[in-house]
């Protein structure tokens, strides 16, 4: 089941930049432990690429460090995937995850990211 929603990919040229957004609802939102980006590049494993632990600090994957950034909005229920410098590689589904406490997770329906010049 979609419990998040996410919007923000698309096509761009290498070098472009794109934001993606996972919208919770307040929820979910407010009863997070970790909010989190993965990708899945075809034939390929999930992979995480950011995440959050809330009110402790972020871990970025080595592949992004410098180029992403992840960010939230609490009064929008709102995280973000700031993506700057995108390469061909970078292309994949971007999911978003958010854990909740009582151990519970909660996964967006997937966004397109292509870099293809």
């Amino acid at each position: 089941q979609v419990q998040l929603v996410e919007s923000g990919g698309g096509l761009v040229q290498p070098g472009g930049s794109l934001r993606l957004s996972c919208a919770a609802s307040g929820r979910i939102f407010g009863s997070s432990t970790a909010m989190g980006w993965y990708r899945q590049a075809p034939g390929k494993e999930r992979e995480l690429v950011a995440i959050m632990y809330s009110g402790v600090g972020t871990h970025y994957a080595d592949f992004v460090k410098g180029r992403f950034t992840i960010s939230r909005d609490n009064a929008k229920n709102t995280v973000y995937l700031q993506m700057n410098s995108l390469k061909p590689e970078d292309t994949a589904v971007y999911y978003c995850k958010i854990s909740t406490t009582y151990s519970r997770d909660y996964w967006g329906q997937g966004t397109q990211v292509t870099v293809s010049s």
